[in-house]
């Protein structure tokens, strides 16, 4: 078995590789890179199969429904095969008509935690990891008798951190390569926040705003909106989403998370999505939300006893409600979105309006000491950098590290016989 990272080597997003065996060929993921403008305007990474279809190419894994890790499957041929998980294809599939996500997958098999699926001479078992991404997997690839590790996008403190502890106990044996993400090698080694510390912060922040809080968070961060729902009921305010992100819930199919239908939960329909769902004769999907809907002539009076899920796209709605009076901005997003034009228009925004803002986030990627406990889980496998922008420092906190390079094949080497140090 050979492999190649086409992209990520060196940097944070865009990832690509591509396994090779007996003349058959499987992709892992297949990223729009962070700082693409046009994706229109990237060549296709030189892989059989996905400019024209290709017999050999016998699928492409998705990790997760991250841009940076699905961004280019539209380009692909219609026949190409498609792994991914099932809730992960629904957020996708929900999220096309309001966001330019271009995913649609003809051909798909769906991954399911520590379910081997069998591509001859290919054996594929995902093991469903805890990330800021609704259902993310980590992937195992074997072949030849040797098998690498693709720890895809991973952290240990979010709400499904026992999916993490339980891969630190029960890992995979005889791993020949871990393909190890270090996103964030290059941040400052702190203790990163659970979503339950988070939670208690907007406990607060909630009660300390007398108007309304506006937080801007994604929504297809589920984790976060789950966080930000149970903070409202504890500080005894409604909840309310607009009207994509209801949908993104609805999507999942997971009756546990919150829905429009919940007590403390209502629907705004901003004029951005408002004019997707007429452009786009999407009336049935904004009428299915018709029970829960508030209206803007309302959002004043309910501004004491609401929180918004809100965004920047959202700003005219919030200006034209009238119920900006004692409200605030929580900025709950990654603080390197507050550096580009939409962020900064953001904030400008909120100084005019005198809104206090708050950051009041979490990363969506293991910290360092987690990650230093993942390596620790496959002993003898020798670490690959990938998604992280400092592949130098693998060496020193992994050990046992072959770096490579963008577009370099290399072997995928066996474990000598006997047991596993």
């Amino acid at each position: 078995m050979k492999a190649c990272i086409h992209r990520g080597t060196q940097e944070i997003g865009g990832t690509c590789v591509e396994i090779e065996s007996q003349g058959k060929r499987v992709v892992l993921d297949i990223g729009q890179p962070l700082d693409a403008t046009d994706p229109e305007e990237l060549p296709l990474y030189p892989i059989p199969g996905f400019d024209r279809p290709d017999p050999s190419l016998l699928g492409v894994i998705i990790s997760h429904p991250h841009l940076d890790h699905y961004g280019l499957a539209y380009r692909l041929p219609k026949e190409t095969l498609f792994l991914i998980g099932q809730s992960a294809e629904n957020i996708l599939r929900a999220a096309t008509p309001f966001v330019p996500t271009n995913a649609h997958f003809d051909q798909v098999r769906y991954l399911e935690d520590r379910t081997p699926i069998t591509l001859p001479p290919f054996t594929i078992t995902p093991y469903l990891m805890d990330h800021s991404a609704y259902d993310a997997y980590a992937i195992l690839v074997e072949a030849d008798g040797t098998a690498v590790f693709y720890s895809g996008d991973v952290r240990a403190h979010g709400r499904k951190a026992a999916l993490f502890h339980k891969l630190l106990r029960k890992p995979p044996e005889r791993v020949n390569v871990l393909l190890l993400e270090g996103t964030t090698l290059g941040r400052p080694d702190v203790p990163s926040l659970t979503e339950t510390a988070l939670e208690a912060r907007f406990v607060e922040l909630f009660h300390q705003t007398s108007g309304m809080p506006l937080v801007w968070c994604s929504g297809q961060n589920i984790d976060r909106i789950v966080t930000i729902f149970k903070a409202c009921r504890k500080a005894k305010r409604q909840l309310i989403l607009d009207l994509y992100t209801a949908h993104i819930l609805q999507a999942t199919g997971n009756s546990s998370i919150p829905h429009a239908d919940w007590e403390g939960i209502s629907v705004f329909l901003p004029q951005t999505q408002k004019r997707q769902i007429m452009r786009k004769q999407m009336f049935a999907l904004a009428k299915g939300f018709n029970p829960w809907r508030i209206y803007p002539e309302d959002l004043a009076n309910a501004a004491s006893h609401s929180v918004m899920l809100f965004r920047p796209s959202m700003i005219r709605d919030m200006e034209d409600a009238q119920c900006l009076e004692g409200a605030c901005l929580i900025c709950s997003v990654w603080p390197g979105y507050l550096q580009d034009a939409s962020g900064q228009r953001l904030l400008t925004w909120a100084a005019e309006h005198g809104l206090p803002r708050t950051q009041c986030h979490t990363s969506g990627h293991a910290s360092v000491d987690d990650l230093v406990k993942l390596r620790k889980a496959f002993p003898s496998a020798p670490v690959v950098p990938i998604h992280t922008e400092w592949p130098e420092r693998f060496g020193a906190l992994f050990g046992n590290v072959r770096q490579r390079a963008d577009g370099e094949w290399w072997d995928v080497e066996r474990l000598p016989e006997g047991p596993l140090t």
